[in-house]
């Protein structure tokens, strides 16, 4: 999952790429501004490597300070280029909004990691006294009528005489985003615009503050008796865990999925599975002060009414029409040309599994509870692959060896470890590598990895910039980072993973490797079209399976030894098993997430909303959605893949298809001539041409779904 740390904050207020915060531009000063405080967060980046922010002296305390004066400093940029009296220019309206609120970028690098790494009390109450401030500052940018009249001169200006391509991307970006967001409105419903997204503002941090609330606080303790079918390494980990939270003697199955996850596939103990499952999957929803049924209706009607202001019917509408779908009806289309297959493989699933169940003697009917640890058993019947035996050959440092060597092929990147304390940063368990161009010697950025699940830091896998590459103040070096939830091993224990987490790893770097290779001027453009930019990390996914990582950096955590050529056959021959799970959990949410956005929320019951849908698309009783609705942070903790969840289907089109094309390609997926149109046309524009042109400048023609099918095993729909 993708989050820029600006963007996840201000997108939620709809106005990420308005105030142009996808970049952090820290080396120009306020000619008319003093900058009276001497607060860490808010001055230039120094040292080596063009500057690199001040982990080391991050303090929740100064952030309150901190972003109330970047707003200060960014509103004079912003009043300084609406009150030029001199005519509208691209130069001195969009290349200064360009440049503009340098102070709170840097504010927000800190703010970003304050919020998902290290996330404390002191910092959550600071951040729900910040939030309406942030809506109020972002309203007063978006509603700035002299600032519009001045974009709107030099866009119409364009439509007569168009400027050169990046520059009218630029533009024409800027002009859509202030239009969506209300730059026509009048007076009135300008104010009332604000007001709304002021309130959703609060409702959004509420939402976050109670799911990491759910998550913290519903730990299930086990005693050894209760250890059966836990691999040894997991045994340890939870033994470490347990111990740190004050419970010596005991094993912590915390409420996060990197711990939930392998408990249920392999736990013997059914009602200990179902303990774990129901705290995972009532995160938000058990009817307590931090339930947030009632705040999703109220999310709901406020953007509804919202867009409303705006000529439309619903929050769908308005969010698609700059996307790859154009409009809802397109997304569901996909969705539910999926939808059969996926529900069809589930039945099937289930029914290998129950006769499993059955043929043991278990006398149960599968739950979802069950799911994981039937399938385990399914999968060693059918393909006489063991999970937790593939497990061995998945160490985390080797895999991160194996990044770097798909980088190496692929991009032509060299990453080299810097050495402790030579780059600040937030925690110990963060580790820095040094990006160059491995012929040049180029030096292209710095990569961060944060790789453990602790108290704190939010649940999932995400990549992020802290400064992202640009060229018009001059070229500017990337710093990228990854961050992961894996469970931290006991003292002097390898780290080792899951197939699925080590996709999900590939996933994470192809985002880092996205920001690595953009070549684009303005800020703006380093921007992305949500149902497109998921795209380049799904495709890296691929390379984890090629022959030459698996042969190289597959190797046994204690023996050494490479992975037998049989067992990577069985793992290959099992690549689509469990497709009917990985789909229909995904596929539910995202239909989830477009129909209670096309529903009326007048009267919502979004329990009751939940549970209908879910009958009238059949669901699966078997299994649930990848995230429901009350803890779908995604979609309620701000605005960034509202009625977008969609948008990973979509891109797994796009990255069934490229595949294809690497797989047909002379020498595989590492053939140069594809990866160099791949870098060329799907990394390196970002945002600066439009998405399905720089995909078919790549194929040649558009994406077609039956890759799709055919990459999961499913039937192709006939026309």
């Amino acid at each position: 999952m993708k989050t820029l740390y600006v963007s996840k904050h201000v997108a939620s207020l709809s106005l990420c790429a308005l105030i142009a915060f996808t970049s952090c531009k820290q080396d120009e000063k306020k000619d008319d501004v003093a900058m009276t405080t001497d607060n860490v967060l808010l001055q230039e980046w120094t040292g080596p490597y063009e500057g690199l922010p001040a982990f080391d002296k991050m303090q929740a305390s100064d952030i309150k300070e901190a972003v109330e004066k970047g707003m200060e400093l960014g509103l004079a940029d912003i009043e300084k280029i609406a009150n030029n009296t001199d005519d509208p220019t691209f130069e001195n309206t969009i290349v200064a909004m360009e440049s503009s609120g340098k102070e709170l970028d840097r504010v927000f690098t800190y703010y970003g990691i304050l919020s998902s790494n290290m996330s404390s009390q002191e910092f959550r109450d600071i951040r729900t006294e910040l939030s309406p401030k942030l809506s109020d500052y972002s309203s007063k940018i978006s509603q700035n009528e002299k600032l519009f009249k001045r974009i709107k001169t030099v866009y119409d200006a364009s439509q007569i005489k168009p400027l050169e391509a990046d520059q009218q991307r630029v533009l024409d970006l800027v002009y859509k985003r202030f239009e969506m967001n209300g730059a026509n409105l009048d007076a009135e419903k300008k104010k009332r615009y604000a007001e709304i997204n002021k309130e959703l503002s609060s409702l959004y941090n509420d939402f976050s503050a109670n799911v990491l609330h759910d998550e913290e606080n519903y730990v299930t303790y086990l005693t050894k008796d209760q250890l059966g079918g836990l691999s040894e390494g997991f045994i340890k980990s939870a033994a470490k865990i347990a111990t740190d939270k004050g419970h010596d003697g005991k094993y912590a199955i915390t409420n996060t999925r990197s711990s939930m996850d392998p408990f249920l596939k392999y736990s013997t103990e059914r009602e200990l599975r179902k303990k774990v499952w129901s705290n995972y999957y009532s995160r938000g929803d058990n009817g307590d002060e931090y339930d947030n049924n009632e705040l999703i209706a109220k999310i709901l009607k406020l953007r509804k009414e919202r867009v409303a202001l705006l000529g439309y019917d619903n929050y769908a509408d308005w969010r698609l029409q700059d996307r790859m779908a154009k409009n809802p009806k397109n997304a569901m289309d996909l969705m539910m040309a999926v939808w059969p297959a996926a529900i069809g493989r589930v039945a099937e699933e289930v029914a290998d599994m129950q006769t499993v169940a059955d043929e043991n003697g278990d006398k149960i009917t599968i739950e979802p509870w069950d799911y994981r640890f039937y399938a385990e058993k399914v999968r060693k019947k059918k393909y006489d692959l063991d999970s937790e035996e593939v497990k061995q050959y998945l160490q985390l440092d080797k895999l991160t060896d194996a990044l770097f060597y798909t980088a190496g092929r692929l991009f032509n990147y060299k990453f080299t470890p810097i050495e402790e304390g030579k780059v600040p940063v937030f925690h110990e368990d963060v580790k820095v590598w040094e990006v160059t161009d491995k012929d040049t010697g180029k030096h292209i950025g710095l990569w961060y990895l944060d790789p453990f699940a602790r108290e704190g830091k939010r649940s999932g896998a995400w990549a992020t910039t802290y400064r992202s590459y640009t060229s018009f103040e001059g070229e500017k070096n990337v710093l990228a980072s990854n961050n992961s939830n894996f469970v931290k091993p006991a003292p002097g224990e390898p780290v080792l993973v899951s197939w699925d987490d080590a996709n999900t790893f590939f996933h994470e770097f192809g985002h880092a490797l996205h920001f690595f290779s953009a070549n684009v001027k303005y800020p703006t453009l380093n921007g992305g079209v949500r149902d497109y930019t998921e795209f380049q990390s799904q495709l890296l996914e691929r390379w984890l399976s090629t022959d030459e990582v698996i042969n190289q950096f597959l190797v046994h955590n204690k023996t050494g030894e490479p992975i037998p050529e049989d067992l990577v056959e069985k793992i290959k021959k099992a690549s689509t098993f469990n497709q009917g799970f990985g789909t229909t959990e995904y596929l539910a949410s995202a239909l989830m997430d477009m129909k209670l956005h096309l529903a009326d929320p007048t009267d919502i019951d979004i329990d009751k909303f939940e549970r209908e849908t879910l009958a009238e698309l059949k669901m699966p009783a078997a299994l649930p959605m990848r995230h429901r609705t009350p803890h779908f942070g995604h979609v309620f903790s701000g605005e960034g893949y509202a009625t977008a969840y969609y948008g990973y289907m979509w891109a797994d089109v796009l990255t069934a298809d490229a595949a294809e094309a690497f797989a047909e390609a002379p020498d595989g997926f590492y053939d140069k001539a594809v990866a160099d149109k791949l870098v060329k046309y799907l990394f390196a524009p970002r945002n600066s041409m439009d998405p399905a042109k720089a995909y078919k400048l790549f194929r040649g023609r558009d994406a077609k779904i039956e890759a799709l099918m055919r990459d999961r095993g499913f039937p192709i729909p006939k026309e």
